[in-house]
């Protein structure tokens, strides 16, 4: 009950927000973004948008995992999956993901015989690969430092068991190459960060130290209630109006100065990094895992020469801008006409993390993007 009141119904929230319109005014127009799918639906949900004041805008970046693997690695995966004999494994969103060619998806390979299932956890692959010998059974690891010890306990189960028709496609991310690259980008226009809170809690509140040391940049690692929201976004005024940058931790609760070590050691013994290709922010040193030599078995990449070829996007389609922060989804072309969740062009419709997939659940969500009127 104390969690309830204190975090999803805040009975201090007028007070937070007269705290931040306080600010606003010292601060002048303010850019802060948010860096987790899961705290975009938050903060779209909780309307938290409509009620910060006009010179305070929330932006949503390369949080989503989904959303910013690229297009090419998508139509790499489709074409893995025509072969005979391979069934492809992963997390529903990805599933739905389009490739090049809008409706072309594994959900749309399945439902023209493929042999494509959705699953849990990285566990369930095993499950089934150790249930149908016959078959060449490959996980999509994606996503970030979040889901990275799952997948990595994956394959050193798998090398346990020596479980020789199981391999996984590493997408997986690292948060901090992809921060830096965004940060340098010519059209970086942002203040301050809410860090990710379910990141944080795997690498720790520590690991984004280098905004303040490196770029002199607020950070506030939040959790993802209301209040949670609140607290951090003035946090981030706070730091914003005295000229006082820091990384501070509001999710107390979940996340430790240094993380999970079990947690990261056993990423540490699984992975190692290399480059990655991100959509909208390009090929950035360092920012994705791939498999170490002694579990190269295990490396779908490595099993199948699999190699992602030029990397296209759906004509019109802007969700390239939309994980740097540069557009809104409403100023996308495509957003609400021929792009919806039902028939998606680019992934972030189609993640349930997506800032395309809140603006079209939460229509309040887009008016501060759009200059709208509040009603």
């Amino acid at each position: 009950m104390l969690f309830d009141r204190k975090f999803r119904q805040p009975e201090n929230a007028p007070e937070l927000l007269e705290k931040i319109r306080s600010l606003s005014v010292l601060t002048g127009p303010v850019r802060l973004m948010e860096i987790c799918g899961t705290h975009t639906m938050a903060i779209a949900r909780s309307g938290i948008k409509s009620v910060l004041p006009d010179s305070v805008r929330l932006l949503s970046g390369p949080g989503c995992p989904v959303c910013v693997t690229p297009a090419n690695v998508i139509d790499m995966i489709l074409e893995l999956s025509r072969q005979p004999g391979i069934m492809i494994t992963s997390y529903g969103d990805l599933l739905r993901v389009p490739g090049s060619r809008q409706g072309d998806s594994l959900l749309a390979r399945r439902a023209q015989g493929g042999k494509v299932e959705s699953v849990y956890s990285p566990m369930d692959a095993i499950r089934i690969a150790r249930e149908h010998p016959e078959l060449e059974v490959v996980f999509l690891g994606v996503g970030f430092e979040t889901t990275a010890p799952g997948t990595a306990a994956c394959v050193q189960e798998a090398a346990r068991l020596e479980l020789k028709n199981f391999s996984v496609l590493c997408l997986l991310k690292k948060t901090e190459p992809a921060l830096r690259a965004l940060i340098e980008a010519p059209d970086f226009r942002v203040n301050g960060f809410l860090c990710p809170g379910h990141v944080a809690a795997v690498i720790g509140s520590d690991a984004f130290s280098f905004l303040t040391d490196d770029y002199h940049l607020p950070g506030v690692v939040s959790g993802f209630e209301p209040a949670d929201l609140l607290y951090s976004i003035l946090e981030l005024m706070q730091m914003l109006a005295q000229d006082r940058p820091a990384v501070k931790n509001e999710y107390t609760r979940i996340v430790r100065p240094r993380g999970n070590p079990a947690a990261i050691a056993l990423m540490d013994q699984i992975f190692r990094p290399v480059s990655s290709d991100w959509r909208g922010l390009g090929r950035i040193d360092a920012s994705g895992y791939a498999l170490k030599d002694p579990y190269a078995p295990w490396d779908a990449a490595l099993k199948f020469a699999l190699h992602p070829g030029p990397d296209k996007e759906s004509p019109g389609c802007r969700c390239a801008q939309v994980i740097r922060g540069t557009a809104s989804p409403a100023e996308c072309p495509l957003f609400r006409k021929t792009c919806s969740p039902e028939n998606p062009v680019g992934p972030c419709m189609v993640s349930g993390e997506g800032a395309c997939a809140a603006a079209w659940q939460f229509g309040a969500y887009i008016l501060k993007e759009t200059g709208g009127n509040k009603k």
